[in-house]
């Protein structure tokens, strides 16, 4: 298995590599330090968190080193994430406030401009091979462009500003249970919202419905505002992340990254009365247990590494995924081939449904150094467990 990397700007944040503009920001953010490698094997390891507290996530004990009251909220009697309701999750979020408030204009082409990011920090951990979860590296598939118009389907990009520099991930527009046909809901990686362990959630966090979408910006020109968000710009107003990801997650692949994703709800900055899903013309519904052996995934985001420039579109029809996995205990990710680059990270990953409509099945976590994968988590009980709880969220 290829050397693996966190295929994001708001990986290279957190691992305190320095990117420019929208992958970080003209002056480059301050470093957060990687993320510690885990057990060898997938085993469990015997910690304390600073402060005293300790705990298991999916019967997995968490990492020792953390922060003082970084557990607090989780439940006095738990062991399984997979057991929590609505209650506990609304414990845990008081716990980790998110705090967006609207910066009016703050965002303009200026900042959401693209620039070349820098290499990311070398790999900490290695797949769990040896244990039956990982399979062999899938052919190599290169992206192709998605036609213009944008508007005509969920995508666009997130912006976000952290340790003094602004980065830029992939998003997709997801269905609300509680609110169908009026969903304000989007569907991005983790790793796009919150730095993992130490760290707090970012700061101007918004999302950008079919970003450049009639291509006024490509090729390095510079486009208004009015052409790079068509839609509008959609402030977050609630986030909810894994608690794996929050805890254990870093600048690197690693066993969090199977837990890598996030829900956000927005408001749009200039209120028009009606939500995103209205706005955009349609939502996803996301697939939780999705069956890997049926499945023929394609992955959509907005690559920005060479030879992309993040403001373009592209998709990998990945086909069948194969399965990469840091710890055996949790469930293994998606892998599919695809030489996408940073910035695709927390786009969409979809397939069809047995009734042929498209389902969100994964987002962009981390790829190969080589950039001729990309692996995803699979969502399950947790990632359903968090949509419940932003969905009835008030």
């Amino acid at each position: 298995m290829p050397a693996i990397h966190r295929s994001a700007a708001a990986a290279l944040l957190a691992a305190g590599t320095l990117l420019a503009v929208t992958a970080c920001g003209p002056d480059g953010p301050s470093g957060g330090g990687t993320a510690a490698p885990p057990p060898s094997g997938g085993a469990s390891a015997s910690a304390t968190a600073a402060g005293g507290g300790s705990g298991v996530i999916g019967g997995i004990t968490l990492p020792s080193g953390l922060p003082t009251g970084l557990l607090e909220g989780l439940p006095k009697s738990w062991d399984d994430l997979t057991k929590w309701k609505f209650e506990d999750w609304d414990n845990w979020a008081s716990k980790h406030v998110f705090n967006n408030p609207i910066v009016k204009d703050f965002w303009n082409p200026d900042k959401m401009g693209d620039s070349k990011p820098a290499d990311p920090a070398p790999p900490t951990a290695k797949p769990a091979d040896d244990a039956g979860v990982t399979d062999p590296e899938p052919p190599l598939v290169k992206a192709v462009p998605v036609p213009r118009p944008y508007t005509k389907q969920p995508s666009g990009k997130i912006f976000f500003s952290a340790e003094g520099g602004r980065g830029n991930c992939s998003a997709t527009v997801i269905q609300d249970p509680a609110h169908p046909g009026k969903s304000n809901l989007v569907w991005t990686a983790g790793h796009c919202v919150h730095p993992g362990k130490g760290g707090s959630y970012f700061k101007d966090l918004v999302f950008v419905p079919a970003y450049n979408n009639s291509g006024a910006s490509s090729g390095g020109k510079k486009a208004p505002l009015s052409e790079l968000a068509p839609l509008g710009t959609w402030w977050a107003k609630d986030v909810v992340t894994s608690p794996q990801w929050l805890v254990e997650g870093g600048g690197t692949g690693d066993a969090a990254n199977q837990y890598d994703f996030a829900i956000m709800r927005v408001s749009n900055q200039n209120d028009s009365g009606k939500s995103l899903e209205e706005t955009v013309g349609g939502a996803v519904p996301v697939w939780f247990d999705a069956p890997r052996d049926k499945l023929a995934v394609s992955a959509i985001g907005y690559p920005l590494y060479k030879p992309f420039d993040g403001q373009e579109l592209y998709k990998c029809e990945g086909g069948k995924p194969t399965r990469l996995s840091f710890d055996p205990k949790r469930p293994s990710m998606l892998t599919i081939g695809c030489n996408m680059t940073q910035g695709s990270s927390g786009g969409g990953w979809f397939a069809p449904m047995p009734d042929g409509k498209l389902a969100l099945v994964s987002n962009t976590s981390i790829g190969t150094q080589e950039h001729t994968s990309l692996s995803g988590p699979y969502l399950e009980t947790v990632a359903k467990q968090a949509l419940d709880w932003i969905s009835k969220k008030k």
